[in-house]
């Protein structure tokens, strides 16, 4: 179960204001890419976010070009979820490919206000929200299994170790 604050974006949110490209050669470690997060857009955000607090987005949320700090900003930052009204093809596979859980669930994404808390149950494949509950489609086996390992490398580290 992830349970947070929601941070409310709207539509066609870039990579370039998700982490500004500025830093994309020269900011190090986790630290330093976290606090970068948002900042063109949300000021405030790297330094009140809080683990499990949810992203919400609109539509074509992360489009723009493929910098993996876009993703691993909101992952440094403890962002357990993204749900978006539809996500950019690329981020949402950096985003999975780092452990951060990407969801398509326009209903939901339209339905929550800035500040509520979220909830969203995995196993159930369902957001609540003061508005109510939206179910979205089940994860599959393998997007499960790489959030599980907590991103891709880990989870072929994982397949590796186990084959010896």
């Amino acid at each position: 179960m992830i349970r947070g604050r929601a941070w409310k974006y709207g539509d066609n949110v870039n990579t370039d204001v998700l982490f500004p490209g500025k830093y994309t050669y020269t900011a190090k470690g986790r630290d330093e890419i976290a606090s970068h997060a948002l900042e063109d857009l949300d000021p405030a955000f790297a330094s009140s976010v809080r683990d499990g607090d949810v992203i919400v987005g609109g539509r074509n949320f992360g489009c723009g070009s493929s910098r993996e700090q876009a993703a691993t900003c909101l992952v440094y930052n403890g962002v357990g979820a993204v749900i978006a009204e539809s996500f950019a093809r690329i981020f949402y596979r950096n985003a999975i490919n780092n452990g951060l859980l990407a969801i398509v669930c326009p209903e939901a994404a339209q339905a929550i206000q800035q500040q509520e808390m979220v909830s969203v149950d995995l196993e159930r494949m369902v957001i609540e929200c003061e508005s109510g509950c939206f179910r979205f489609p089940a994860l599959s086996e393998t997007v499960q299994e790489i959030l599980e390992a907590g991103g891709l490398i880990e989870q072929v580290r994982r397949r590796l170790a186990s084959i010896d």
